[in-house]
């Protein structure tokens, strides 16, 4: 099957997510038994520390997709050290024009850099990333969940 990764026009987005969950795959870049996160400019979650990741197009295999969210939103290319789990989470609001809310289904996955000294350059989806080990005391609990469910002796 082909990829399909065409825009959708915001009207017919919106009234797929205000009817169905939305499959989508996160990056959990590991460096240094740390785990990067980075901060949100946009809905859900607009302003809090969270994973990289993103939408699954239609035909696209998961490591793709994830090695795919790498590249577009951290400007590097990862390996895929471990699936970590598959998670829901639940928004109270979103992005998109007629959707109220999300409901979202992640794939996560475990990550390294191809190359250790290349330099992350963020996507407009974030103003600022750093690196956590999960005591930090401003961690969604969504990532809080992912974090203790993460091994990163892996």
């Amino acid at each position: 099957m082909d990829v399909h990764d065409e825009f959708i026009p915001e009207e017919t987005f919106g009234a797929c997510l205000d009817a169905l969950p939305q499959v989508c795959v996160e990056v959990l870049l590991e460096r240094d038994g740390e785990v990067l996160v980075a901060r949100r400019t946009n809905e859900p979650a607009k302003g809090e520390w969270f994973w990289p990741g993103g939408r699954l197009y239609k035909g696209e295999e998961l490591p793709a997709a994830a090695r795919r969210i790498a590249r577009e939103e951290l400007g590097v290319d990862v390996e895929l050290v471990d699936r970590i789990g598959v998670y829901s989470h639940f928004w109270d609001s979103s992005s998109v024009s007629g959707a109220d809310s999300r409901h979202t289904v992640n794939i996560a996955y475990l990550v390294r850099q191809t190359d250790p000294d290349a330099a992350v350059a963020l996507d407009e989806q974030h103003d600022d990333y750093r690196f956590v080990s999960g005591g930090e005391d401003d961690l969604h609990d969504y990532v809080r969940e992912y974090l203790a469910d993460l091994d990163l002796e892996a």
